[in-house]
């Protein structure tokens, strides 16, 4: 019987898991063999050599396609080894490193490809990963923020929603996650790695720099509304089950999401990360954002309440909410609803065309699957 810890993890994050690529079968084998947490990131390490074994086997006999899935499955496997664990950091910054090295592997096999870029802060580095959609000379282009502890290694799906409707996507590591968080701790103006980025791609001749959006989600759906209000060459922003405070719910989240904010913001100890998680606060944010933005969750987020997305869309003049009745934590459970939705929306506001008449701060009235706006609390 697996242990309280890895029973919390499978209970909050399982579909998201299988939503970003982790194969099912994987995750059962996986979890079969691991008994304590200590254990988590040793099994899925495991998993994820298997899968890069089976790459390699694949590129020394010619299968570029074959090597690129399989390195991106054995990325994605190691991510999700160490997204929330700290038992051992140096093992958990390992995996990182070697999960950005099998993603790049991949994206160079697959189709469409990727660039690595490394943007300079005055404190360090963050890396993105831009992937431009075949046989559009100059595409709109979205910026993908993680939250706590996503990285853009977790994003290949994410991102295919966007480069099928013929978006760009650059996929950001800020700091406090991914590789950048090695070395950066989070801040609470997040839109400086924004603004870094920005300019850092500015001068490309095969980007639209008119046409620019910002979508993250968990603590991303912070970060991207944060960045929007402070950055005048975004057009259009989307949150996925972001917190408009995100020290409120601080006693309601699992142990090892209060410790990876710990980690990930340098704090001492846990009464520090509280007050740090404190400082990630939308008052008087929403309201400078001039653009369209669409905030999205489900009714049974259990990490970030409903309730928090909806005081963003609220406070937004032109913002709309999405509730879900029966999506969880980034409604990574119902992701063939939302993410064609998210990125349909991204779409039609990024190329200028006539949008639904959803007006400021309404609820789920778009076309496409039956939604329900939150009940009155």
């Amino acid at each position: 019987m697996p242990d309280a810890a890895i029973e919390t993890a499978l209970a909050h994050w399982a579909p998201r898991l299988i939503q970003n690529g982790v194969d099912y079968n994987d995750m059962m084998a996986t979890i079969a063999r691991t008994e304590t947490w200590a254990d988590w990131l040793p099994q899925w390490n495991r998993t994820a050599d298997e899968q890069a074994a089976f790459a390699r086997e694949a590129d020394a006999g010619g299968h570029g396609l074959t090597a690129g899935q399989a390195w991106r499955r054995a990325s994605v496997n190691r991510h999700f080894g160490k997204f929330v664990w700290t038992v051992d950091l140096e093992l958990a910054a390992e995996a990182t490193r070697v999960s950005v090295r099998e993603t790049l592997a991949a994206l160079q096999r697959l189709d469409p490809s990727g660039e690595r870029l490394e943007v300079p802060l005055p404190e360090g580095i963050v890396y993105a990963n831009l992937r431009r959609p075949p046989g559009i000379d100059l595409p709109p282009y979205v910026v993908l923020i993680p939250g706590l502890d996503s990285t853009k290694e977790e994003f290949f799906y994410f991102e295919q929603s966007f480069l099928d409707r013929r978006m760009a996507t650059v996929s950001l590591d800020g700091p406090g996650q991914g590789e950048a968080g090695l070395a950066l701790p989070i801040r609470h103006d997040y839109e400086v790695a924004v603004t870094a980025l920005l300019d850092h791609v500015a001068a490309r001749t095969d980007l639209d720099h008119d046409r620019i959006g910002l979508a993250g989600v968990s603590l991303g759906g912070y970060y991207a509304p944060r960045a929007a209000a402070h950055e005048p060459r975004v057009a259009a922003v989307a949150g996925i089950s972001g917190p408009f405070r995100f020290g409120d719910m601080w006693d309601d989240l699992p142990p090892m999401t209060r410790q990876t904010f710990v980690v990930k913001s340098g704090a001492r100890d846990e009464e520090e990360g509280r007050r740090l998680a404190l400082t990630l606060d939308l008052t008087d944010q929403c309201r400078r954002i001039s653009v369209p933005a669409l905030y999205v969750t489900g009714r049974l987020d259990r990490l970030i309440p409903w309730q928090q997305t909806q005081r963003q869309a609220d406070e937004t003049p032109k913002g709309t909410f999405v509730c879900f009745p029966e999506g969880n934590h980034g409604v990574s459970n119902l992701p063939s609803k939302a993410r064609p939705m998210i990125a349909d929306w991204m779409a039609g506001h990024l190329a200028m065309a006539p949008q639904p008449m959803l007006g400021a701060n309404a609820t789920a009235t778009v076309p496409g699957p039956r939604r329900e706006s939150a009940p009155a609390s």
